[in-house]
C-alpha cells in the first residue's frame, strides 16, 4: 500500500494505492471499475468536502496506474486507514462519519448529504478494501459485499454511531483468480467470518477514532 499526497484545489490531498498485480478478481461498487471482473489495483484517493466534479471516474483514471482496477473517492482522511487481519483476510478502511445515515429511511426525510447528491456525483465517506487468498464464486463475491456491509453496519452501532452507513460508501473484495472457488462468503462460511471480522475490527477502530471536526 502506497501514501501519496498532492496540491489540488487549494488543500494537500492523499492518495492510498494498492498495487496487486496480474492474478486477482475485484467486486466492487466504486465509480471506478466498479463490478466484477478482473482488476490489478485499487485506488483511494481523497477529496474536498464538497467535491463538485462532474466525471468522478476521469479524475480518479488521471490519478491511477495505467491497465484495469478499481478507483474510490472520499472526502475523509486517507492518511488515517485502519488496517485489520483475520486468518488470511486483509481489511483497510477509512472512516469518515460527518453524517451517519440509516438505510431506510422515510420517503423525504432529510439528510444533508443526499441533497448534494442529486447534483453532483456521490463522495464515499467509508471506503473498504477487503483482500482474500482464495477465490471465489461470482455468488461468493455478491455475498462476501454483504458481509462487508453486514459487519460495518455492526461496528457502527457499537461505536454509538445511529446509522448503517453514510449515504455514499464503497466496498471492494479482491479474490484470487485461480485456485478451487469457494462457493461461500456469507458471515458462518471460513472465510466470510474471517472477513467480518476483519472487517468489523478496522470500522469500530476508525468509527472510534473519527473526530466531529474532520473537514470531510
Amino acid at each position: 500500500m502506497n501514501l501519496t499526497y498532492r496540491d489540488e484545489d487549494g488543500a494537500r490531498l492523499g492518495t492510498l494505492l494498492w498495487e496487486f498485480g496480474p492474478g486477482w478478481r475485484m467486486i466492487s461498487s466504486a465509480v471506478l471499475g466498479g463490478g466484477i471482473g478482473p482488476r490489478a489495483w485499487v485506488l483511494n484517493a481523497q477529496v474536498v468536502a464538497g467535491y463538485s466534479g462532474m466525471d468522478p471516474a476521469g479524475h480518479l483514471a488521471s490519478l491511477a496506474p495505467p491497465g484495469p482496477g478499481v478507483g474510490m473517492m472520499t472526502a475523509a482522511s486517507v492518511d488515517r486507514r485502519v488496517t485489520a487481519s483475520d486468518g488470511g483476510v486483509l481489511a483497510v478502511a477509512t472512516v469518515g462519519l460527518r453524517v451517519p445515515t440509516w438505510a431506510a429511511a422515510p420517503e423525504g426525510a432529510a439528510d444533508p448529504e443526499l441533497a448534494p447528491m442529486l447534483t453532483r456525483p456521490p463522495v464515499g465517506t467509508i471506503n473498504i478494501v477487503a483482500a482474500l487468498p482464495v477465490a471465489m464464486t461470482d455468488a461468493a463475491l455478491v455475498n462476501a459485499v454483504m458481509t462487508v456491509t453486514e459487519a460495518k453496519t455492526q461496528a457502527l452501532v457499537e461505536a454509538g454511531f445511529a446509522g448503517t452507513g453514510t449515504a455514499s460508501d464503497a466496498v471492494c473484495v479482491a479474490v484470487r483468480e485461480e485456485g478451487p472457488a469457494e462457493p461461500f462468503g456469507g458471515p458462518r462460511s471460513t472465510w466470510g467470518a474471517r472477513l467480518a471480522r476483519a472487517v468489523h475490527q478496522a470500522v469500530r477502530t476508525g468509527a472510534e477514532a473519527w473526530r466531529p471536526n474532520d473537514k470531510e
